[in-house]
């Protein structure tokens, strides 16, 4: 199976980071190739930058005619729905793919732990689209810039667990997502320090795939 493993942002550092995880959590006989944005914002953190992103996305529909599958590795699933109708293979975003898991693993109240606030509505209206606000019980933010925390892991590792305690102590979130493509490393490193799972967006979409 060839898998177009699809970065909306414009960072190729990000996006081999994000193939790297994705190659580790496929099976064996996938493949899983890079596939970064030619134009936008190389963080995508407002509504702005994620509207760009979808037109980016779309404009890749010619090149990735010919894979199995495509995963927009982007939390926003930018230009996801535009894409499934242009090609014939089956689209996936990371939101998709970690709001149905974490539905199932929290029995429907899980939590989302992410670094872009001025996103919220569109996360939000995702969860309703997919069908999972009733199961999404809070979302909760950084403190700090996402431009800062990228250049920071231990920071992000930090704030990102700061979040997940609050939506457990407040909210009873019973799993929390990792909201987004590039924050996978901290997602990986936090997974240990909690007793209620920790959802990847990645290895999720992998999983998604699996059950097609």
């Amino acid at each position: 199976m060839r898998i177009a493993l699809l970065n909306p942002n414009t960072n190729a550092q990000t996006t081999a980071l994000m193939a790297n995880i994705a190659w580790t959590a496929a099976p064996n006989h996938w493949v899983v190739e890079p596939v970064t944005a030619e134009t936008g914002a190389p963080l995508i953190t407002t509504q702005s930058a994620y509207d760009v992103a979808a037109e980016a996305v779309g404009v890749l529909a010619p090149r990735l005619q010919g894979f199995d599958a495509v995963i927009v590795s982007a939390f926003g699933d930018p230009g996801r729905d535009a894409l499934q109708k242009a090609l014939p293979c089956p689209v996936i975003g990371l939101a998709e793919a970690a709001m149905s898991e974490a539905d199932q693993l929290s029995r429907s109240r899980f939590a989302i732990a992410t670094t872009t606030p001025k996103l919220d509505g569109r996360i939000r209206a995702l969860a309703k689209a997919y069908g999972y606000q009733d199961g999404l019980v809070s979302i909760h933010y950084t403190r700090s810039a996402p431009f800062a925390l990228t250049a920071d892991t231990d920071r992000l590792v930090e704030e990102l667990a700061d979040c997940i305690k609050t939506a457990q102590a407040e909210d009873g979130a019973r799993a929390a997502i990792i909201g987004g493509g590039p924050l996978a490393v901290a997602a990986r490193a936090l997974a240990p320090q909690f007793a209620i799972p920790i959802v990847e967006p990645i290895p999720a979409a992998i999983r998604a795939l699996m059950q097609i």
